[in-house]
């Protein structure tokens, strides 16, 4: 079985956060490879600061074309809407008998994780959790298939990436190269 960690996110934008982190689970030997499931609507996120889907996910496979076992998917994409993870999960279950997925999310996550549809099924993955800052949590009184990342925290935001293009502020140390080169040419996050 090939043990691959599903990775789901808007990505608007992907940034050095994301990819660092799944440089760290696979480094760490927690995955095999790591798919970042960009995701076409979240219903827990508002859509209007949204890039389209296609945009979202060019941007994504451009930030990981050169890292090994990281692939930007799009599977959600013919999923119905909103995307909801357990029906993600079953979907790729079906999909991949092969593989053995496990689910990766933030502290923050943790922490409204109830809210989540079907979050009991849910529970019967691996979860892999990456500290978020403000989000604290005592590793041992987690489920013994739920465990946290070593990673570092990374200061900056999808959203803080987005105002910071907006007010032109440099975000070269946030973002990949080629990801910031199409930003900027196709204009995206520009104040309208």
């Amino acid at each position: 079985m090939i043990r691959t960690g599903i990775f789901g996110g808007s990505f608007n934008p992907i940034h050095k956060g994301h990819t660092n982190l799944a440089k760290a689970i696979l480094q760490q030997g927690l995955t095999d490879e790591v798919w970042l499931m960009v995701s076409p609507q979240n219903p827990l996120k508002q859509q209007h600061e949204l890039l389209p889907e296609q945009a979202r996910l060019h941007l994504a496979r451009l930030a990981v074309k050169d890292i090994p076992n990281i692939t930007a998917c799009d599977f959600e994409f013919q999923l119905p809407r909103p995307s909801y993870t357990w029906q993600t999960l079953r979907a790729l279950r079906a999909t991949y008998p092969n593989r053995d997925f496990s689910l990766i999310i933030g502290a923050d996550n943790w922490h409204i994780f109830p809210q989540w549809a079907h979050h009991e099924e849910l529970l019967s993955y691996n979860i892999i959790m990456y500290p978020r800052e403000g989000y604290p949590v005592d590793c041992h009184l987690l489920p013994s298939n739920v465990r946290m990342v070593s990673a570092p925290l990374f200061p900056y935001s999808s959203t803080q990436i987005r105002r910071a293009i907006q007010q032109n502020e440099d975000v070269r140390e946030m973002i990949c190269p080629d990801v910031l080169l199409e930003i900027r040419a196709k204009g995206y996050f520009a104040i309208r």
